[in-house]
């Protein structure tokens, strides 16, 4: 009778008895899945996915702190090579003021070197004809002392005769070109004239 009841039993379905253990081992296995591996695993990869995250916002952060540090170099170059032209167009304006004011300086003092050369030449010029019209005086006075026979010296200084001789001299020097004859003979013949009035 027992050999007719397992003929008859099912031979695809396993003894009862291992299927209550493999149930059991599998609740088991679950349970200590799900209480200590499943929770590493996800925290694993929480913390994996964190770090790959962090990653990607700091270099993202970095990103953005190259750029703006770029824009500000970039400022500030723009910035420099301003101020540089400035500079340089205010050292060209400051070089050419100096320039033009050494320029005025130059002209200032060749001016003055100018005039200062024409006031001495002027004097030294006076100072000539003083002393020439002195010894061109005395030497008419001793030439018309000679021509009289006497000393005119006290004489001419008295009457002025030789400062009016030399002043009618300086008179047909200066009026020598306008004043004088084509033949070129108008000088001595005012001198004779004059010396004819004094004698």
């Amino acid at each position: 009778m027992n050999t007719l009841a397992a003929e008859s039993a099912n031979p695809l379905l396993p003894p009862v008895g291992e299927i209550i253990v493999g149930t059991i081992t599998f609740a088991i296995a679950f349970f200590v899945l799900g209480k200590f591996v499943w929770p590493r695993f996800e925290q694993v990869f929480r913390a994996r996915r964190e770090a790959i995250e962090g990653g990607i916002e700091r270099a993202e952060t970095m990103q953005a702190e190259a750029k703006a540090a770029l824009e500000r170099y970039q400022a500030q170059l723009a910035e420099a090579r301003t101020e540089a032209a400035q500079i340089r167009d205010q050292a060209r304006a400051e070089g050419q003021q100096i320039l033009e004011e050494l320029r005025a300086q130059a002209q200032q003092e060749s001016a003055r070197i100018v005039a200062r050369g024409e006031e001495q030449l002027a004097t030294s010029r006076q100072q000539v004809v003083n002393e020439l019209r002195g010894q061109i005086g005395q030497l008419a006075v001793e030439l018309a002392g000679r021509v009289v026979g006497e000393s005119l010296e006290d004489q001419a200084r008295r009457s002025g005769t030789v400062d009016r001789f030399l002043d009618q001299l300086d008179g047909m020097a200066a009026g020598a070109g306008a004043g004088a004859s084509p033949d070129g003979r108008g000088g001595a013949t005012g001198s004779s004239v004059y010396v004819q009035g004094d004698r």
